[in-house]
């Protein structure tokens, strides 16, 4: 057990578990219920009773198979009494037999419950909001108001939503395992795009008081390189493989010693992880070679050259924004499109930038998007135009509700502010 000096330190404790551990703890669990929402039942009340026993006993050294083992042994226990109710009840079909992998795969690589959680969030049954919404809840653990936040709606709305996927994946008994190969191409497409998300949402958090959940990113790359061994010879895998792990090759620097948001600009390059980069770099080589460009594949050649730029200054522009028009028109996204438009901005000047982002502001798809008031307000910064940097730091405000993120606008925004005499 592991020592603690009171209450804040188990709560931190149980968090930190949350953070890492939810996925895995609802996975097994639903081995044991094969029905997703007396799994989730189980799984938060395995979280609320290590809030009180740990208190107690002290943290243990491995909270996750502590929280398993509690959740399933409380599945069982609800199992026995309902036994006569539940038998009437469409459970999800725990079929044992698995995908083989291709020759070379791991034969190890399908027999992973996470991977089995998102197979099934991401059924063809689902409309892909649903397969979203249910990832974000049960994958990535977000509660029912974050994951609404991230879909602009109300929480009674997703909830719904949300309840409605879970009764559509029992009631077309919608089976709980890695799909057989022929099954795959149907289905590989939203695994993809879910494992980008988690990855995402991880990098990136939408909510909460650090930058990056590391637990979030952690569990995508694990992901990603069991599809890797899954599919060995699948371009879009090793796309995305090699786009997580140059991205994240960046970790150790994105936050300073204090806590503050450092800019990719800012960033020591020295301390970037070159064997990350390298396997990265690797696996682009090798989807390129297999497959030619694909959406994922375009996105790690940008965070390639990126990599390949010994500082900041000698960074090739050109290529970015070239990766970004392919990207465009392989991919058509509104996300795309700011970002092709900062590159441009850094290549040709705020101003240029400035002309590039306008057209933005009227995008539906972008009204609640923090970064394009954020990267108009930096281009407005390096012009000298205060007042209306001002504006946007103060508009990128409202729409952030990272905590690593908002200090650093709010700081951005103190410094404009003051120019302003």
């Amino acid at each position: 057990m592991t020592e603690y000096t009171g209450d804040a330190d188990v709560t931190e404790a149980v968090a930190q578990a949350h953070r890492r551990e939810w996925a895995q703890v609802l996975a097994a669990t639903v081995r044991v219920t094969r029905d997703l929402d007396l799994a989730e039942e189980c799984a938060q009340d395995a979280y609320a009773q290590a809030l009180r026993k740990w208190a107690t006993t002290g943290v243990p050294e491995r909270p996750g198979a502590w929280l398993t083992t509690v959740a399933r042994n409380r599945a069982k226990d609800i199992l026995r009494r309902e036994s006569v109710l539940r038998s009437a009840l469409p459970l999800l079909v725990m079929d044992e037999v698995v995908a083989g992998p291709q020759d070379g795969a791991d034969p190890q690589a399908v027999d992973d419950d996470w991977l089995r959680l998102i197979f099934t969030c991401c059924h063809p049954a689902l409309s892909r909001d649903a397969q979203v919404a249910l990832t974000l809840r049960l994958v990535c653990g977000l509660s029912t108001t974050e994951v609404a936040r991230a879909f602009l709606v109300q929480d009674t709305a997703m909830a719904a939503r949300i309840t409605r996927a879970k009764k559509k994946i029992s009631g077309a008994r919608i089976a709980y395992r890695v799909p057989a190969p022929d099954d795959l191409p149907e289905r590989l497409g939203s695994v993809l795009d879910v494992v980008h998300l988690v990855f995402t949402t991880g990098h990136a958090a939408p909510v909460g008081s650090r930058l990056v959940r590391q637990d979030l990113v952690d569990g995508a790359i694990h992901l990603a390189r069991t599809l890797h061994r899954l599919l060995p010879g699948n371009s879009e895998v090793a796309g995305l493989l090699a786009l997580v792990l140059l991205t994240d090759s960046r970790r150790d620097t994105r936050v300073s010693a204090d806590g503050e948001l450092v800019l990719l600009s800012e960033q020591d390059r020295t301390r970037w992880d070159t064997r990350q980069i390298e396997e990265g770099s690797a696996l682009l080589t090798e989807s390129l070679r297999r497959g030619g460009p694909t959406r994922y594949a375009l996105q790690a050649a940008i965070a390639a050259v990126h990599a390949e730029a010994r500082i900041w200054e000698e960074t090739d522009w050109t290529e970015v924004i070239g990766l970004y028009r392919e990207l465009h028109r392989l991919w058509p996204s509104s996300v795309v499109v700011l970002n092709l438009a900062i590159a441009v901005g850094f290549r040709d000047g705020p101003e240029a930038g400035l002309a590039e982002l306008t057209p933005l502001l009227d995008d539906p798809a972008l009204g609640t998007y923090s970064y394009l008031s954020a990267a108009r307000a930096d281009f407005l910064r390096a012009l000298g135009r205060w007042a209306e940097a001002a504006t946007s730091y103060e508009e990128a405000l409202t729409m952030t509700d990272n905590e690593v993120e908002r200090a650093f606008l709010a700081r951005r925004l103190a410094e404009v502010t003051d120019r302003l005499g």
